[in-house]
């Protein structure tokens, strides 16, 4: 860390201490006994989506929550479940060191988790996700749900 005061390179930690999402520290610069303040943050690649169409847009957490919540409308799912699937969508592609995730790949996660939380919720989810066009594809993911 350049020091602020002569450009020397090199500075000593004295104090580390959290400040919101950041970590704070007080430094000392080795050369001129400068002292200044950094803020320290984990930087977090940018999550690109890859549409059906082949175009791209950032991963939104949000309307990924909002996507689910039309599916468990009426539903005996709680916010916290929902919270905890985004998240798991979030830090599965942190995990894998992803930068791109296909939009289908994001709907096979949720449609796993929320088979194991609510079916009607998981149809539900499915029949948008998968763009059903006839009764047929309703039995048929209905028949996969009732086999696991």
């Amino acid at each position: 860390m350049k020091c602020p005061y002569c450009g020397f390179d090199d500075s000593k930690v004295i104090d580390s201490r959290p400040y919101d999402d950041k970590i704070k520290r007080r430094r000392e610069c080795v050369k001129c006994s400068g002292r200044f303040t950094t803020y320290e943050t984990v930087e977090v690649p940018l999550l690109m989506v890859e549409k059906k169409s082949g175009g791209f847009e950032a991963f939104d957490k949000t309307k990924l929550v909002k996507g689910i919540f039309t599916a468990i409308k009426k539903r005996p799912v709680n916010k916290n479940q929902v919270d905890e699937i985004a998240d798991y969508v979030e830090n599965y592609c942190a995990d894998q060191l992803k930068t791109v995730i296909k939009s289908k790949e994001i709907g096979e996660i949720v449609l796993n988790r929320l088979s194991k939380i609510d079916p009607v919720a998981y149809i539900r989810f499915a029949s948008v996700y998968e763009d059903f066009s006839d009764v047929a594809s309703f039995v048929a993911a209905i028949s996969e749900l009732e086999k696991k």
